[in-house]
Parts: structure tokens; C-alpha cells; sequence
């Protein structure tokens, strides 16, 4: 059942999450025993190519496991770079996988090769490993205290990172102090009792911890509760226990990536307590309030727009039509990692359903114009099926400056927001107009949820929010 958890797991989740993970693969399980026999899996490629049957009968006797799947922010996309990574530290092996990026690696890497240490790969992942595999000061010799580790590497760099980290029967999983990339945990409960409200803790058959919870139906598990930034959990066969949250320097709030719900999260993942499909609708309906558009019809460019399509029909009072035939067979042209691959990918992505349109003014709603390869083509496919108009409004703001946390936005001179064209936008991609959402209405849109959530919890807890993409403002100062 394990093997079979953890690739459906993997193939159901973004980022763990399979349709951004698609560069490569891999599982690391353990039999819980002491010492720990390790067995392990990696391959290039969606989880479906990467995992073929004869390699999961070798994963088949552990009781426990973790597993990543890979796009590239830092490192080049070759096998050696896939997660986990299985290390041998003074008390035995340690598997580890890792979503983000680390803001201060290059100080990092020299640290732990003044400690002679080499490097194999060029991933942060490895980077944390070796870090992770160092005494800290105040561990004692003859037993490893992970939690003094984990402390101490958090000590050593603030953000970004969320971590899976495998020692003999245990699992940890950790959450930078920022939280700046998701985290969360699920516990696996009777088929009978996965759509009932009825599931108590007497119920768990087992634990599972994934960047999303959109995962955990697939098997067979129930959303439990996020990870809190700072937060190390351990996850044993007997349960789930919080060891420790590790502060933010003084006055500091959280920084959760505000992009996740923008586009990288699937819509039925939880987030911060709120459904992502329910805030992508709210940011949708403060489009309409702050860009209205003299159209006939609202459409979306498919999927992710969808919520905030519905949501700016909704508030505008216009009907609500599909005018695009998404091929699904085509991964996520976003992260690619080339443009030319971007490239053919919109070009063999979409169709025109020309009955739904033709002789009609669309606004257009999509999600975030980052380079821009994608939405010209699609203004150019409705033009020529017969949209006598194609107004396009964006439910986030311009993405303006890189992402050194995790997500692929390497430099200003790529971002659409960023070139002279951007002067006359419209002109630019062929549309009669162009708007997009206010940082403060994205905010405003995200944070709604939480507020009405802490209303109703009676709860204190502090609200913050990554728009370093959007403003320039990074929630750390960036070392190079």
C-alpha cells in the first residue's frame, strides 16, 4: 500500500506535486528498522514514465517513505539532482526532500565544504542534507538530536524551504519560520468514513504530509491540519507530535507565497484554513469591481483562471461562456524550461470553440501574464474565429521582479512587466484592452478568508503574505 500511496500521491499533487514536478521523480522507503534498510527510486520524466511496475515491486517491504517530484529553480535538470537524497551521517542514513530555495546557498556551500564535505550535485536539496548531517553544537555525541539539527539549520538560513526528513521509523516535517512554502498534513481514515464528518482520531490507519492537500482523497487519506511556519512535527507509528516553532526575528510576519494561490496550487487545495478555488473567485470579483469591461461574454483562459472567470461574471452580471478547448495531454507551458518549449507548448495547447463567441466582444480573464509567449497566440486564435473584440484582465498584478524562493522567475529582462511594451500592453498582444488586479486587491481577496476565519476562531494569529514578485519587497534581506 505504501508504494502505491505515495505515486498516487505524487501524481495527484502540483509540486508535490506532479503537474509542476515534471522534470523528474523520486521515492526513498524505509522498513522503520534499526538500522533502517533504505530502498530507493528515481527517474526523469512525469511521475507516470518515472515510475514503471518493475521499479515499485523493489519499494514494496517499506512501511514507511518519502518522495518528490522536481522542477528546477537552482541546478540543472539531470538525474543526479532528483530527490530524495539518502545520506550516511555518524548515526545511520537520512533521506531528505525539499521544496523552495535557499536565499544564502552560496554561503552555505562554502561552509559545509570548509567542513570537507564535498558536493555531488548542484541542488539546495543536497545542500540541506549535508547540513542536516553536521553535529550541531548542542547535540550530544553519542545520539542524534534532530530537533538541535533542524534548529540549527534553520539558524544557519531563514527561508525558503518546506522539508521531509526520513531517520529510521520517523519521519519530521519542517516549515521555514516564514512558511513561505506550503506544507500540510493528512491522515489516512476507512474508505467508509473519507466523505463523513464522522472520522475521529481513533480512525487513522496512517499519516501523510504533502505540500497540498488536493493529494489526500486520492489515498484515501482527510486533511488534518498545515504545518506552521517554524514548525518541526514528528510522524511516527504513534502519531503526530509537534516538537517545536522556531521564531521569526522580532516583528517579522509570515510570508507565505501569495503566488501559490494565484496559479501554482491546484483549486481544491487548503491554504491558511480557505479553499484556493474560493479565494481565486474573490480575486475574480475585485477584478470586475476595479476593471470593469464594456463586453458581451466572460471567458478564461483554462484552468487555473476558471474561479476568477466565474467570479468576475459573477460580480459583472455577464454571462459566463468557455471560448478555449484545453488539450490536456500538454503539460504546464509556464515551467517549461526553455522558451522554445514554451513555445510549442501554447501552440499545441488550445482550440477555439467558435460557436460559443463568434460576432462577440469577450473579456478574457487570465490568471498572470508573466513572459507574455502565451497570451498573444490565444488573442490571435479567438481574432481569427471571430471575436470582434478580446479584452484581457489579469486576476493578479505584474509580475515585476525574480523569485529567489522557489518559483522559476530568474530575471527582470524576461518578464513581460519589465520590457518597453509593456507601455501599450494591448497593442503589444493584439488586445483591445488590458487590466490588471491591484497588489492591494490581491491582497485584500486573500486575506478576506483568514479574517473571517480568525472571527470565528477568536483567533490572534498574524497574517503575512510574499508579494516580493509583485512589489520588490523580499521578507529577508538576499544574500549573494
Amino acid at each position: 500500500m505504501l508504494k502505491s500511496s505515495l505515486t498516487t500521491g505524487l501524481s495527484c499533487v502540483p509540486r508535490g506535486r506532479g503537474q509542476l514536478g515534471q522534470e523528474s521523480a523520486g521515492i526513498v522507503t524505509s522498513n522503520g528498522a534499526s538500522p533502517p534498510t533504505y530502498t530507493a527510486h528515481k527517474g526523469m520524466g512525469l511521475v507516470s514514465s518515472a515510475f514503471p511496475p518493475d521499479a515499485l515491486l523493489k519499494l514494496r517491504y517499506g512501511n514507511l517513505g518519502i518522495c518528490h517530484t522536481r522542477y528546477s529553480t537552482t541546478g540543472i535538470s539531470e538525474l543526479q539532482n532528483c530527490q530524495p537524497f539518502v545520506v550516511d551521517t555518524l548515526h545511520g542514513k537520512i533521506a531528505v526532500a525539499h521544496n523552495g530555495e535557499l536565499i544564502n546557498a552560496h554561503a552555505l556551500r562554502k561552509k559545509v565544504m570548509r567542513h570537507g564535505v564535498g558536493l555531488s550535485t548542484s541542488s539546495d536539496s543536497e545542500l540541506i542534507t549535508q547540513l542536516l548531517a553536521l553535529t550541531p553544537p548542542m547535540e550530544e555525541r553519542d545520539a542524534p538530536d534532530w530537533v538541535a539539527r533542524i534548529k540549527n539549520l534553520m539558524t544557519e538560513t531563514p527561508t525558503s524551504y518546506s522539508l521531509l526528513v526520513m531517520f529510521k521509523d520517523v519521519i519530521y516535517a519542517v516549515r521555514d519560520p516564514y512558511g513561505n512554502r506550503p506544507l500540510c498534513i493528512g491522515r489516512i481514515v476507512p474508505v467508509s468514513k473519507l466523505h463523513s464528518s464522522g472520522a475521529e482520531e481513533e480512525d487513522t490507519e496512517g499519516w501523510v504530509v504533502s505540500s497540498e492537500s488536493c493529494s489526500f482523497q486520492s489515498i484515501g487519506a482527510k486533511y488534518y491540519r498545515e504545518v506552521l511556519p517554524g514548525e518541526i512535527v514528528q510522524i511516527s507509528k504513534h502519531g503526530v507530535k509537534s516538537l517545536s516553532v522556531v521564531p521569526r526575528p522580532e516583528g517579522d510576519l509570515p510570508a507565505f507565497c501569495i503566488f501559490e494561490y494565484v496559479y501554482f496550487a491546484r483549486p481544491d487545495s487548503i491554504f491558511e484554513g480557505q479553499m484556493v478555488y474560493t479565494v481565486r473567485q474573490r480575486c475574480g470579483r475585485q477584478l470586475a469591481i476595479e476593471a470593469p469591461t464594456d463586453a458581451d461574454v466572460v471567458s478564461t483562459v483554462p484552468e487555473s483562471a476558471t474561479p476568477a472567470a466565474l467570479g468576475y461574471a459573477q460580480q459583472s452580471g455577464l454571462p459566463y461562456i468557455e471560448v478555449l478547448c484545453k488539450n490536456r495531454y500538454v503539460g504546464r507551458t509556464f515551467i517549461q524550461p526553455n522558451t522554445r518549449l514554451r513555445q510549442l507548448g501554447v501552440a499545441k495547447k488550445f482550440g477555439a470553440l467558435t460557436d460559443n463567441f463568434a460576432g462577440k466582444r469577450v473579456v478574457l480573464i487570465d490568471d498572470s501574464i508573466v513572459r507574455g509567449n502565451t497570451i498573444s497566440p490565444i488573442i490571435k486564435l479567438l481574432k481569427d474565429a471571430g471575436a470582434t473584440e478580446v479584452h484581457i484582465r489579469v486576476a493578479s498584478p505584474p509580475i515585476r521582479h525574480p523569485c529567489y524562493m522557489g518559483i522559476n522567475i530568474p530575471t527582470k529582462e524576461e518578464l513581460i512587466a519589465n520590457k518597453p511594451e509593456f507601455q501599450d500592453i494591448a497593442g503589444y498582444i493584439g488586445a483591445a484592452s488590458v487590466q490588471y488586479l491591484t497588489v492591494e486587491g490581491l491582497v485584500s481577496a486573500v486575506q478576506e478568508g483568514i479574517s473571517s476565519l480568525q472571527q470565528k476562531d477568536k483567533s490572534s494569529k498574524r497574517v503575512g503574505h510574499c508579494t516580493a514578485c509583485l512589489t520588490g519587497k523580499y521578507p529577508v534581506e538576499l544574500e549573494w
